[in-house]
């Protein structure tokens, strides 16, 4: 059986933050990554003021600068029955906002790191606790199991980490969001601005990466359950779906996705983790902990998952370092010590992260329930709770992790 030190569990964007935190502190980590290639999926997001924070204490945010626009203002839009019914505009965060490519992210926090660090085509089957010195031992598909003194799920809204936490399922909206790139050869002349507008049971947005290049999205809500069926992920026929969704919008929208980089579009499912459950989850067992979209999955509703998960590594880091200090998980010391210390460490990341992650996993929650509302009742109900809880709708953006 192969015995490591820290052990992650998935290669996107959560599990390579936090290796690279720990690797920026000198602890070793691997990384075990499913697929065969580092992941792609996803096309882009924004990264508001707290991830841009997040960047720096990784060492990665100039880099990822060089190939983003800076957006100043979101522009949000109703629409209803063809009517314009409402228009604001206002600052998108508090401080810097840039659309990134999910590839430029990943390949940023993957190149950063030691050569060996990340294993790819490695699947986990299982989780189990060694009966001797409790520390978890991770059993591969095709390959030996691996016992680690530390055990950090990255692996997604289906982790089979949180399952071994004993964590609730996570939850399904009835809501399915199109995603995709279009590429201006001569350039565009879209402001640089994030817009959203909702019309009727659809939710577009758009933002721009560079001068030529856009990400957009498309969000179906109250979707009948046919479009989980294979038809729908060829790329034919979600171009078809979209446009046929957005058949009241403007010519410049319906341009935007017949010109898509076919290769970039896909569709999938909402899901979220309830914010009760984030609320009372028991986010560690022995010395095995989750991060990213396995701790606290959310709509896109805030923008705030991917920044989220970079705020994971960086304090999950500084965490084990804190109670390591100088005697690093390579040392010599015995497994029962060790294990303490980490799992104090373990507890002081999840205190820390959970206050954090109930506010913004409630407040999109109730956006995404605002959204979705059809009678006039719940709107306002919505409308009333998030005045009262988060009075500044975008004061998480002025969240800082703090330094490594």
């Amino acid at each position: 059986m192969e015995e490591l030190d820290i052990v992650i569990v998935g290669g996107g964007i959560a599990g390579l933050a936090t290796s690279l935190a720990l690797h920026r502190k000198g602890i070793k980590s691997v990384v075990l990554e499913r697929s065969e290639s580092v992941r792609s999926q996803g096309a882009a997001f924004g990264i508001q003021t707290n991830g841009w924070l997040a960047l720096e204490q990784l060492g990665v945010a100039d880099k990822l600068r060089l190939n983003s626009l800076p957006i100043p203002q979101i522009r949000d839009v109703m629409f209803e029955k063809g009517i314009k019914r409402r228009e604001s505009v206002g600052l998108a965060s508090y401080g810097e906002v840039r659309g990134v490519i999910r590839n430029d992210l990943v390949r940023a926090l993957a190149h950063a790191l030691p050569l060996g660090t990340l294993r790819l085509g490695c699947q986990i089957v299982s989780v189990q606790l060694d009966e001797t010195t409790s520390f978890p031992i991770v059993h591969v598909q095709n390959g030996e199991p691996i016992k680690a003194k530390v055990l950090i799920g990255c692996d997604g809204s289906n982790s089979i980490v949180s399952r071994f936490l004993g964590l609730n399922p996570t939850k399904a909206l009835g809501a399915r969001a199109v995603r995709g790139f279009t590429n201006y050869p001569d350039g565009h002349e879209f402001p640089n601005e994030f817009i959203r507008i909702k019309m009727d049971n659809v939710v577009c947005g758009r933002l721009p990466i560079t001068h030529k290049l856009v990400f957009w999205f498309v969000v179906l809500l109250n979707c009948p359950q046919e479009l989980d069926s294979n038809l729908v992920k060829k790329q034919e026929d979600i171009t078809r779906l979209t446009l046929t969704s957005i058949g009241e919008f403007s010519e410049d929208w319906k341009e935007m996705v017949k010109n898509c980089d076919m290769d970039s579009l896909y569709i999938s499912r909402l899901r979220y983790r309830a914010p009760w459950d984030v609320m009372s989850g028991k986010f560690r067992r022995g010395t095995v902990t989750v991060a990213g979209d396995s701790m606290h999955l959310m709509g896109p509703f805030l923008g705030q998952g991917t920044s989220a998960a970079l705020e994971d590594g960086v304090v999950l880091a500084r965490c084990l370092w804190r109670k390591l200090g100088q005697n690093s998980v390579n040392s010599n010391v015995s497994y029962s010590a060790s294990r303490t210390q980490f799992e104090e460490a373990i507890d002081e990341y999840i205190r820390e992260r959970r206050g954090r992650l109930v506010g913004l996993s409630t407040q999109t929650y109730l956006t995404g329930c605002l959204i979705e509302a059809s009678s006039p009742v719940r709107k306002i109900l919505f409308v009333v709770l998030l005045m009262i809880l988060f009075r500044d709708r975008i004061g998480h953006t002025r969240y800082d992790c703090g330094r490594l």
